[in-house]
């Protein structure tokens, strides 16, 4: 005897699930429609919590701005608030496009509202620039300073070394030696520096190559 249906194939001493029954009270599909009502109740709620929500939020955010402001103060040269992405004056700036330099521009901007000292942001790389640059006015060129005596002129350390040479240093009085020298100890002998213990920091170098580059593309610019 053959069974078709849901139980074929089944071995043979296994009893075969009944089959579902039908009457009038279960003719095996939906007999209703989908409740509007209900849906629509459903989606009204939904979105009347979505608006409570947002405006609890928004009032949250206010309150606590509110306290915010209250315990800081107003606003001063210390606390000027400036926001990435921002101009100078609180606009909003029309390109947004992300770029290096723009938000190094905008981190010292922000860093230049907090008293000095601060924190360096560049490793020290700017301030020994700096630092370097201003012994450069000092060493290589005339300048006078209320500093020094009256009429008195500094002149540039390579004319220095010139004038010395020709006219050498003055000699101090020889003193006796007042010290006794040990056995195999001798007096020592002050000799040259190998070399002028200055050295330009690898910054440096990259900004003067980078600034000697680009005066030479503007001197082949303006030759065209």
């Amino acid at each position: 005897m053959h069974t078709e249906g849901h139980d074929m194939g089944k071995p043979e001493g296994v009893e075969a699930h009944p089959s579902p029954k039908r009457d009038s009270e279960h003719p095996g599909y939906e007999t209703q429609d989908v409740s509007v009502g209900g849906v629509t109740t459903f989606l009204v709620g939904l979105g009347g919590s979505v608006i409570i929500f947002f405006f609890f939020c928004f009032a949250m955010g206010k309150a606590i701005n509110y306290a915010l402001i209250r315990h800081d103060g107003p606003e001063d040269k210390w606390h000027t608030s400036v926001t990435l992405g921002a101009t100078s004056h609180g606009e909003k700036r029309e390109d947004l496009t992300s770029s290096a330099t723009m938000e190094q521009r905008q981190l010292q901007q922000m860093t230049q509202v907090f008293p000095t000292p601060r924190l360096e942001t560049d490793d020290g790389n700017q301030d020994v620039a700096d630092l370097h640059a201003r012994e450069d006015l000092l060493l290589n060129y005339y300048s006078s300073s209320p500093d020094l005596a009256a009429g008195t002129v500094r002149i540039p350390i390579e004319r220095a070394m010139q004038l010395i040479v020709e006219r050498g240093l003055p000699k101090a009085p020889a003193t006796p030696q007042s010290t006794t020298l040990m056995a195999g100890e001798a007096t020592p002998t002050v000799t040259a520096p190998l070399t002028d213990g200055f050295a330009r920091t690898g910054y440096e170098l990259q900004t003067i190559e980078t600034r000697k580059e680009k005066n030479e593309f503007n001197r082949a610019e303006a030759k065209q």
